[in-house]
């Protein structure tokens, strides 16, 4: 989710949910989760044994290998820190897989066998790899029709420049011109080190030196005068009390991972850390004093979609449905999808803060901070969006290994609303719109965004 070297960075934190999301198994109900498994959408068939896990990537046209997870304890799996839980059905012929950094479920069915492809090498010549690359979007994409793209003419152009020598920079290059005009900052392709995405026109995807510069500014100028501040998560959250304001809480958010120095940290230790930053901000006494709350996600790389469902669960105290969940699943038609899951929001067992909220969005919106602003959307008491549109993708990325060892990343989720929207491509619209961090906002000391937001969140009282 970032243009060039940025990008390996932030979906990096979302691939947390999305390549974890290959491993599990477990046994339950009389029934054990040993055997071949076939994901509904994913492209995933899993072979589960002896404790182990096995993910393989499939198309039409291939087979790879993919993650492995291990045991580490009844039903559950370990893989990159992530927890994942199957649970098998009662008739022994279904199970589900839960992934602990993600939402909702993903279901499988028992096969008798593997594919053919998955028994046999898959070559590595740049055709084969190109074929798996075009073919892995063609099954899974589910907005080629949305974007204006056809999909097939992008073959008929590209397939013909590609032989037998065409070297790895060479076919780099053809797979980032390939996937350039989706403007998707959830699209990318990786070679080592050398990655290509490219977000939606118009808007920066983040990266630590946009947060650096935009978090320095707002301390300067927004939170100079507050008498408290401080910074929580490895400083990607900060809480201030506003001076002057009415009783008015700042918190700034920039992501939805990364909470601890530790890369490695596994997604326990970083929702632990979530929650110590929020037991000291939240507590019942200034809940009960503030009168507004200003959520600023408008540099937010995105990360766990759970965790921005574990900050909604503080912010209610009546349960209700943040979004609803569905993948592609069928790769000629774009058009069907797994059951739509509904993702509750349960009010939280801790300190929380029901009052208005008035939530910062714009272009540098992404992800995981898209899914917690959807989470807001119908949340009982009043919440304002503030700013400009988010970036526009939600979906988990789903990893693709490529036969030469380079890696194609995409979505193939929606996330829709009550009414069955979905705001991919197009990002989640502000109620109230305002420049953000604009060269004429910078250059006049303006943070349009929150000023409205203090002068809205005061007028309620």
């Amino acid at each position: 989710m970032r243009i060039a070297t940025a990008t390996a960075t932030v979906i990096a934190l979302t691939l947390a949910a999305g390549v974890a999301a290959s491993a599990a198994s477990a046994s339950g109900g009389g029934h054990t989760a040993d055997g071949l498994w076939r994901m509904d959408g994913y492209g995933t068939v899993v072979a589960v044994s002896h404790g182990r896990y096995q993910e393989y990537q499939t198309t039409a046209v291939s087979c790879l290998k993919g993650d492995t997870a291990r045991r580490t304890g009844p039903g559950t799996y370990t893989v990159d820190g992530d927890v994942l839980t199957v649970r098998p059905g009662k008739d022994g012929n279904h199970a589900s897989v839960a992934v602990a950094s993600s939402v909702g479920h993903r279901n499988l069915h028992r096969i008798p066998a593997l594919p053919p492809a998955c028994t046999r090498p898959t070559p590595k010549d740049p055709l084969t790899s190109f074929d798996v690359f075009w073919q892995s979007y063609e099954e899974n994409y589910p907005f080629f029709a949305a974007k204006g793209i056809d999909w097939h003419a992008v073959r008929n152009e590209y397939r013909p420049q590609v032989h037998k020598d065409t070297t790895r920079a060479e076919l780099f290059d053809i797979f980032s011109r390939m996937v350039r005009p989706l403007y998707d900052a959830h699209v990318a392709v990786q070679d080592g080190d050398r990655v290509f995405a490219e977000g939606r026109p118009g808007t920066a995807v983040p990266d630590e030196e946009l947060d650096a510069r935009v978090k320095k500014f707002i301390v300067a100028r927004d939170l100079a005068k507050a008498p408290y501040r401080r910074d929580f998560a490895n400083g990607r959250i900060t809480y201030a009390d506003l001076a002057g304001s009415g009783r008015l809480g700042y918190l700034r958010i920039s992501g939805f991972d990364g909470y601890l120095p530790d890369e490695d940290a596994s997604y326990a230790a970083q929702l632990a850390e979530l929650d110590r930053a929020l037991n000291t901000v939240l507590t019942p006494q200034r809940s009960r004093h503030l009168h507004g709350l200003i959520i600023d996600l408008r540099i937010n790389g995105g990360g766990s979609d759970a965790l921005g469902i574990h900050i909604a669960q503080r912010l209610t105290d009546t349960p209700y449905i943040a979004y609803t969940k569905r993948a592609r699943n069928n790769p000629t038609d774009p058009n069907r999808h797994t059951h739509p899951e509904p993702i509750p929001v349960l009010p939280a067992n801790a300190p929380h803060y029901t009052g208005p909220v008035a939530v910062l969005t714009g272009g540098s919106t992404v992800s995981a901070g898209e899914t917690f602003t959807q989470a807001l959307l119908d949340r009982p008491t009043r919440t304002i969006r503030i700013g400009q549109p988010t970036q526009g993708v939600f979906s988990d990325v789903l990893e693709r290994q490529l036969p030469n060892g380079m890696t194609a990343w995409l979505p193939n989720e929606e996330y829709l609303t009550d009414s069955g929207q979905t705001f991919d491509g197009t990002g989640i619209p502000p109620q109230v719109t305002v420049p953000v961090f604009t060269k004429e906002e910078f250059k006049k000391g303006q943070d349009s965004a929150f000023d409205r937001a203090v002068r809205l969140l005061g007028a309620g009282h």
